[in-house]
């Protein structure tokens, strides 16, 4: 298949809205996974974590790239709606008044894995536009999903242990449900 050059896209109006969705998305989890390392200092998940934290960031940019190689316009306010988000987010009811409940961590693991395969998406939906427009760096957006998806892969293991510690059982035996 050829790919054609700009124009081929239809509603960049709504392509604008969404990639600013995606972008303001990766503030919030950007800003979730910094207060993370900081509670998980010293863990085994300190250290995934900041490797998550530094592609995050990476990724922040490479989304940025990819919207001014398209002409699509940033809109800074969805970014700061969504660092105020993650802000507010902190102040919920979680079984504890005072401190951090044991209940936070298995929460926060999943809403990455969660977000992380919504970001995934977002990337495949750039690599769809990619195959007709030759503004996109493909070998870019699919190393992107790639990494996403081994993002998703340690959360989601991450999460099963967390999950086993907190109320008993088995990763395994998550794991083994998955493939089944």
């Amino acid at each position: 298949m050829s790919r054609s050059g700009s124009g081929a896209i239809r509603n960049t109006d709504l392509l604008a809205i969404y990639c600013n969705d995606h972008l303001a998305a990766s503030v919030g989890g950007i800003e979730l996974v910094k207060r993370m390392v900081g509670v998980h200092r010293g863990s085994s998940y300190e250290e995934p974590l900041r490797k998550l934290l530094d592609e995050l960031r990476e990724e922040n940019e490479s989304v940025q790239i990819l919207m001014v190689a398209l002409g699509l316009p940033r809109r800074h306010y969805k970014q700061l709606g969504l660092w105020i988000g993650e802000k507010v987010s902190r102040v919920k009811l979680n079984g504890r008044l005072l401190r951090r409940s044991p209940l936070s961590t298995l929460v926060e693991f999943e809403f990455l894995a969660s977000a992380v395969r919504a970001k995934r998406s977002g990337f495949e939906t750039l690599r769809e536009i990619a195959a007709i427009d030759d503004r996109l760096d493909v070998a870019e957006i699919d190393r992107l999903v790639d990494q996403a998806n081994r993002q998703h892969d340690w959360l989601t293991h991450a999460r099963r242990d967390v999950a086993g510690r907190l109320f008993g059982g088995s990763p395994e035996a998550a794991d083994q449900a998955a493939r089944d």
